[in-house]
């Protein structure tokens, strides 16, 4: 295997803000590990830790290769999965972001499908809005990203993964209103609860409104929230309604906790997707993402 590994050592010891834990994980001594660290301090010419006794904390020049290591190891492991056998693929590893909804509601089952099929895989997975995980993307942080909204970034490549419709939701507790379908213009009459700017979800029910010439500031917004699990469990203790996606909401209409309000002549879809740097494809990430498409029920 081709690999910088005093720059795995260090990206390790970042991961774990620890040389004891960074030692473990590699199965090298923690002198080893201190070794690594002083020369890759020499070469550079800066500290890249600062000790508080037995805790470490990450300096301003440590974080900059901190950037750099990431994208380096992200290189290398594209290069050894690009020339290594069926059999070696099985024992990789590789580093997934999901936006919130998707990391959330989609990929557990798919990952625990995937980790029984090939135990020896390594998966990381990080989650964040989707502007984040296209940031990640771009500056090669992780292998492949899956996100939500419409957004096109020129350096980026995107495949759709599945279809996902954002319905109209509100607590079956709700007494403000009985009906199951309203109008576009009685929207303006509900008070809202809505996801954070960055949202994918945000963008695509921004989009599906302005056709129907509503402005997000023409509505009721009570208060804006960083997560579907944070709108749900606030839905369920107001008269408030929020567009959410009906992949997070299974669980509550089957419970009758959480209704669907039909919005008459609304419909909000959108595609999930795939997302990764231009060309970054290795083997790996082709058979994560097949397995993927294969394996969502």
């Amino acid at each position: 295997m081709i690999l910088d590994f005093r720059l795995k050592v260090f990206n390790t010891v970042v991961n774990y803000q620890s040389f004891s834990k960074a030692a473990i994980e590699l199965c090298i001594t923690q002198p080893a590990v201190t070794k690594h660290i002083s020369e890759l301090e020499k070469q550079i010419g800066s500290p890249l830790f600062i000790r508080h006794g037995s805790k470490i904390s990450i300096t301003p020049q440590g974080e900059i290769l901190h950037r750099y290591a990431q994208r380096i190891l992200g290189l290398y492991r594209d290069l050894n999965n690009e020339f290594a056998s069926e059999k070696a693929l099985c024992n990789g590893e590789i580093r997934i972001g999901a936006s919130t909804t998707i990391s959330q509601y989609i990929l557990p089952v798919i990952l625990a499908k995937f980790k029984s099929r090939y135990p020896l895989i390594a998966v990381e997975l990080i989650s964040g809005n989707s502007r984040e995980i296209e940031r990640l993307a771009a500056e090669r942080e992780i292998d492949l990203g899956l996100i939500e909204g419409n957004s096109n970034i020129a350096t980026l490549h995107y495949d759709t993964f599945i279809k996902d419709e954002i319905v109209l939701v509100t607590s079956v507790a709700n007494n403000r209103s009985c009906k199951d379908e309203i109008s576009c213009k009685e929207l303006s009459q509900l008070p809202f609860v809505f996801r954070e700017n960055g949202s994918g979800t945000l963008d695509v029910i921004d989009a599906a409104l302005q056709e129907k010439g509503i402005q997000r500031r023409d509505l009721h917004i009570q208060l804006y929230l960083d997560s579907s699990e944070s709108i749900k469990r606030y839905l369920l203790q107001s008269a408030t309604y929020a567009f959410i996606s009906i992949a997070a909401v299974t669980d509550e209409l089957k419970d009758n906790k959480l209704r669907i309000v039909d919005v008459a002549d609304l419909e909000i879809s959108r595609d999930f997707r795939f997302v990764s740097l231009h060309g970054s494809y290795g083997k790996l990430i082709e058979m994560f993402r097949t397995f993927c498409l294969s394996n969502y029920n």
